[in-house]
């Protein structure tokens, strides 16, 4: 019983996680920039991973998405492939646990569910690597510009997107280990079960023998 609630508990961390994931990736505020005039002047711009746009004091945005993938910036390239392999990887991930917990009645034997479960929080582990990866590489870039009093064009920060990412990684990564960990507890009681069966076993043929 104590097994399984570990793994409902690392359900619950990974799709928590994959969720909030999901949610960054169409999520419009990865970088935030304001400037302040009058109140009819301020503007904020904003940019994420499709689009960059303008949102005005009274609350209009003005849009314009990137006209071609190859023209991009590869930064961008490489963090629109991270966050898409990362929601790939939670979902199934979602998959294999719901095949392999014991609170389900598919999947088939304990061995083959024991796998199952081990390899969904490996791929929530790689789920959560991912995001981590492709939204730090993004406030690495917004930080490097901020900082640069070199850079003279438009500077950012770092937006509410990349938080939620990160936050979304943490819970799929611990969800992930927590499967890991769960699988070789269970190895560990199924392995003492079976060294005591054989002990039981060994003392009963010696009982018979003498």
């Amino acid at each position: 019983m104590g097994h399984m609630a570990t793994e409902i508990v690392a359900f619950f961390l990974s799709v928590s996680g994959w969720i909030l994931v999901s949610s960054t990736l169409p999520m419009d505020h990865w970088k935030v920039s304001s400037v302040d005039g009058t109140v009819i002047t301020t503007a904020t711009f904003w940019s994420n991973l499709w689009k960059t746009c303008v949102t005005d004091s009274t609350g209009v945005s003005n849009c314009k998405e990137f006209p071609s993938m190859l023209a991009l910036d590869a930064y961008i390239q490489l963090c629109r492939g991270l966050m898409i392999a990362s929601v790939c990887l939670g979902f199934l991930g979602c998959s294999l646990a719901l095949v392999g917990m014991k609170c389900t009645r598919i999947g088939g034997s304990e061995p083959t569910k024991a796998r199952l479960t081990a390899l969904a929080g490996l791929q929530f582990v790689l789920c959560g690597l991912c995001c981590i990866a492709a939204c730090s590489i993004y406030a690495h870039r917004i930080t490097t510009d901020f900082f640069d009093p070199l850079f003279i064009a438009q500077k950012f920060e770092l937006g509410g997107a990349l938080f939620i990412g990160w936050a979304g990684s943490v819970l799929c990564v611990l969800g992930g280990l927590v499967f890991c960990l769960s699988l070789s507890e269970g190895f560990t009681v199924r392995q003492a079960q079976s060294i005591t069966n054989q002990l039981i076993g060994q003392s009963v043929n010696r009982t018979i023998n003498d």
